[in-house]
């Protein structure tokens, strides 16, 4: 009942087309209801009386009846369109706003292929459910019902037959429905796996060809297309008996209708027009009913769909605004306080374990440890990107919980460790930054980032055209461009997540060169596994296993941390940066 309400909600604005495709359904209903009495009037008092006048106007009767129909159900068909298509339109647009109002940790709840799975095909499930409804769910059982007074109306003792039918039928095709229902409610998470399989290889096609891997990837893809056909081959197993039960059914009808309705022609208790009738109505009622169990098939599927979707629209963000919040961060100063923070509540081992360290507005901060130390979870606290789950963390001096998350997220740019570039120009990209940023603003910060010496070699430039996800540019070129849609938002605090692993030596250290002298202002946060590009930082913090084990410069690090010795060691003595002086 939840569920319904909560779907039912963003009918809004289609309300009305909602309220009139079931009305003009069963105008369609009775308008064919009425036919085939006309018919058995046309032959009892017409043919038989050989009475022509009655023939001609029944006739014509029947010609605006059939007419009406069609205008009814032409109707039915454009506003059960414009209701079930707008529906689904505000389904879609419902689930995209709130998963864009998602934390990280409610992202990490759902897959990515079943994001997509959600907002596709079970939408599509209950845009096409939601039209059955208005028309065939009113319609088919309208039908049923009226064929069936019409009948007993005319013979109350050949309509006894249909009942019974109607009641075996009902009971089969329910009990077949029942049973295909769980292969169709086992289908939606295949749909997942599959969705997961063409976004991974589509994405990562290059690693793919790479590794030589086309043969596995396709394999993997035929699997799951393989477990669908298999699911929906098994639903099927069971549907297609409907056909022969209801042919069975039907043709049992009609032998036993004739058959009793012959001889109560013969005793004068039925006319022949009326025996006609009855006929039409059998398959009639029969037909609807066979139509009711696909429905019930349908709205199995739909039940599915619907409880998925509702998942994502009921799913809160675990982060949001406080009631009056902050509107302006005054300064890049940080501090923790007594940090802890664990991804999972039923964790044991926190990922950040009693974090207490402070760090001036302006400084440039080296973050530096092993694989594994969370180094990306402690600056995703610095955004509230999550929240802790003990202490505090401050910037500008204020709990990052105080702030409107626009505000802060303006004011602390990242760039993550994963980049990534939308398909549009260079320039669309880079004003992701700034909106309304000139293109002299955009070419300044690609200058920052030294950026602009690839870009001016493309034949379009900053008007170059960028691939989904930036495949049509390397690595490095990638990560530069992603340092400098940051810079655009003239941040208060920049956080580089490894953002230059995969640029050289030369280019880094002109990189933090550039950013000295552009945002001295600008606190500066750097992720690295290369001593040679945190060593110059104004202090770096040594983290391992979610602990800070050293918090200095580089000379007091080497002097009395030993995980910081090691790597410097490691890295130093093994010939440098094996990339110093290179290009991408």
């Amino acid at each position: 009942m939840n569920m319904i309400k909560t779907l039912a909600a963003y009918i809004k604005e289609y309300k009305k087309p909602s309220i009139i495709t079931p009305i003009l359904m069963i105008g369609e209903v009775l308008m064919e209801t009425i036919i085939p009495f006309l018919m058995a009037s046309i032959v009892n008092d017409g043919i038989e009386k050989g009475n022509m006048t009655h023939i001609f106007v029944t006739g014509v009767l029947m010609v605006v009846m059939a007419l009406c129909s069609l205008g009814f159900g032409v109707g039915g068909a454009k506003f059960g369109a414009i209701a079930a298509m707008g529906f689904g339109k505000n389904l879609r647009k419902a689930m995209f706003e709130n998963i864009q109002t998602f934390s990280f940790a409610n992202i990490d709840k759902f897959s990515t292929s079943s994001l997509i799975t959600r907002i596709t095909t079970d939408v599509t499930n209950i845009q096409m459910s939601y039209q059955m409804l208005l028309r065939i769910y009113m319609r088919a059982p309208a039908s049923l019902l009226c064929a069936m007074a019409m009948s007993f109306f005319i013979s109350p003792k050949l309509a006894s037959i249909y009942l019974v039918a109607v009641v075996l039928l009902g009971a089969a095709l329910i009990f077949i429905a029942t049973k295909a229902m769980k292969y169709f409610q086992a289908s939606f998470k295949k749909y997942d796996k599959l969705n997961e399989s063409v976004q991974e290889n589509v994405s990562a096609i290059r690693v793919v060809k790479a590794f030589v891997r086309e043969e596995h990837e396709k394999k993997r893809f035929h699997k799951a297309s393989q477990d669908i056909y298999d699911t929906f081959v098994s639903a099927e197993n069971i549907i297609i008996w409907n056909n022969p039960l209801m042919q069975f059914t039907v043709y049992s009808c009609i032998l036993l209708i004739s058959w009793f309705g012959a001889q109560f022609i013969v005793a004068g208790d039925l006319l022949k027009g009326d025996l006609m009738a009855l006929l039409t109505y059998c398959m009639n009622i029969l037909m609807n009913l066979m139509m009711l169990a696909m429905i019930f098939v349908m709205s199995s599927m739909s039940v599915a769909s619907g409880q998925r979707i509702c998942e994502v629209l009921e799913e809160k963000a675990t982060i949001t605004n406080p009631e009056n919040p902050v509107m302006e961060v005054t300064d890049g100063s940080i501090r923790f306080e007594n940090v802890t923070f664990r991804y999972s509540k039923h964790s044991e081992a926190p990922v950040l374990d009693n974090i207490n360290l402070e760090i001036q507005s302006g400084q440039t901060i080296g973050i530096i440890g092993g694989t594994g130390s969370s180094k990306s979870t402690f600056v995703n606290m610095i955004s509230r990107l999550y929240d802790v789950d003990e202490g505090v963390v401050y910037v500008g001096g204020k709990d990052v919980r105080e702030y409107d998350l626009e505000t802060l997220r303006n004011e602390v740019s990242v760039v993550l460790q994963q980049n990534v570039l939308f398909s549009g120009s260079i320039l669309d990209n880079l004003r992701w930054g700034d909106a309304n940023a000139t293109e002299e603003e955009c070419i300044e910060a690609c200058k920052m980032a030294c950026a602009d010496e690839f870009i001016e070699s493309f034949p379009d430039k900053y008007n170059t055209h960028i691939e989904q996800g930036g495949t049509n540019v390397s690595g490095g070129q990638k990560q530069r461009l992603c340092i400098a849609r940051a810079l655009l938002k003239k941040p208060k605090v920049l956080i580089l997540d490894d953002s230059t692993s995969a640029v050289d030596t030369a280019t880094d250290a002109k990189i933090r060169a550039a950013f000295k002298t552009a945002i001295p202002g600008t606190t500066k946060l750097i992720i690295s596994q290369r001593i040679s590009s945190i060593q110059d930082a104004d202090r770096i913090i040594v983290l391992d296993d979610g602990r800070v084990d050293g918090f200095g410069t580089h000379e007091e690090l080497l002097k009395t941390n030993a995980i910081y010795a090691d790597i410097y060691d490691a890295q130093t003595n093994g010939g440098g940066d094996f990339d110093e002086g290179g290009d991408d």
